[in-house]
């Protein structure tokens, strides 16, 4: 039980650094305007989803957990 702590807490570290430094404007430019990603735009309002660009994040993160777990 002590090792899933230490785990959950790198985690959190990990996951507040990339949320400062997405937040900061430090992203790459391409980061949620990938072809694929939906965006509809009226006079009224606009909605937008990055489904592509969540695709490729949940694989890129499928593949750390998946190194890390050996």
């Amino acid at each position: 039980m002590h090792d899933l702590g230490k785990f959950l807490v790198v985690i959190g570290v990990i996951a507040v650094v990339l949320g400062f430094i997405l937040w900061s404007g430090f992203a790459p430019k391409w980061l949620g305007r990938l072809p694929g990603d939906v965006r509809i735009e009226r006079e009224h309002g606009a909605f937008y989803f990055p489904i592509v660009t969540c695709i490729i994040i949940s694989i890129v993160l499928s593949l750390l957990f998946s190194i890390f777990r050996r």
